[in-house]
């Protein structure tokens, strides 16, 4: 029996949400579950239609990016997902989509303003956006230099990711993150519902 079964479960779990949510189109989009105590998290395959994945197609890796247990190659985001949870300990969960919405906003490269009761519910500010990473940065570890990217954005506006849990990446989408999955999840910007 794998050691990571039930981390493996989770990830499945939360992936399973996102198009039932609305919150991905075709295989655009992924959730993470981090095992801290493995120093390792579990993450969609990539390429896989939601319809055909199963709990067992979960691919582990470690903060490194060494696969653990895994047939499929995982996400092409995982190396982004992997800067956060090595540099965010309090996380437990990341997600990742191309929401229509959340995507459109994030060509306007502007943060999405409170202009309700409902955003304030999840959030006090309003959801910051990251500007476009320059071509240097895209040419290179792209994947990579998206988690810092990031980081990089919340230092220089001085926000904690316990009190903002989303952001935009300008031209791309948004990622999410809760000291849980479900938290990652329910978070996701401009869903389509």
């Amino acid at each position: 029996m794998s050691q990571y079964r039930s981390l493996k479960q989770a990830c499945y779990e939360a992936n399973m949400q996102l198009p039932k949510l609305e919150l991905a189109l075709f295989t655009f989009g992924n959730a993470s579950v981090v095992d801290r105590e493995k120093g390792a998290f579990a993450i969609k395959p990539s390429g896989v239609p939601y319809d055909a994945l199963k709990p067992e197609d979960m691919v582990v890796v470690d903060f490194a990016n060494n696969i653990g247990e895994g047939e499929k190659r995982p996400s092409s985001d995982t190396k982004t997902h992997a800067v956060l949870y090595s540099h965010w300990e309090q996380i437990g969960g990341i997600v990742h989509t191309h929401s229509t919405y959340a995507t459109a906003w994030a060509q306007a490269q502007l943060d999405i303003p409170i202009l309700g009761t409902t955003h304030a519910d999840y959030l006090t500010a309003d959801v910051p956006c990251a500007p476009p990473m320059d071509d240097a940065l895209i040419a290179g570890d792209y994947e990579h230099q998206t988690g810092w990217q990031i980081l990089n954005e919340f230092q220089r506006r001085g926000l904690s990711p316990t009190e903002v849990e989303m952001v935009l990446l300008a031209n791309h989408a948004p990622f999410t993150w809760g000291k849980i999955v479900d938290k990652a999840v329910t978070t996701v910007p401009c869903s389509k519902k």
